[in-house]
């Protein structure tokens, strides 16, 4: 979920980073604009887990769903990202020959 008419250039640059990392990796997303429809702004509001929430306020943009599946805000898809478990995040499995694809294999053969 994005606000397009968001003044915060932090939130701007919040959306546009994960917004480009989608694309850059061919994931398939869909933007749901909180600032130009009130639908996607209450179902974002009742959809992000009680736990997620700020302690006063509404959650704000970006969050990030898969389906309706709720996997977290900019700072847990950054982390993710550091990780290389963007795939895991977002509840997809890694194409081959991704570097999360790869760290996972690797992972397996430690394990084995």
């Amino acid at each position: 979920f994005i606000a397009s008419s968001s003044g915060s250039t932090s939130i701007k640059k919040e959306q546009q980073d994960v917004v480009s990392f989608l694309a850059a990796n061919k994931i398939e997303y869909e933007e749901c604009d909180i600032a130009a429809n009130e639908e996607n702004r209450k179902w974002m509001r009742e959809n992000v887990p009680e736990d997620s929430r700020p302690a006063t306020g509404n959650p704000l943009p970006p969050q990030i769903f898969s389906g309706t599946k709720y996997c977290g805000n900019y700072e847990a898809f950054f982390d993710a990202r550091e990780d290389n478990a963007v795939y895991a995040f977002l509840g997809l499995t890694a194409p081959p020959g991704s570097k999360e694809a790869e760290a996972l294999a690797k992972k397996m053969q430690q394990q084995q």
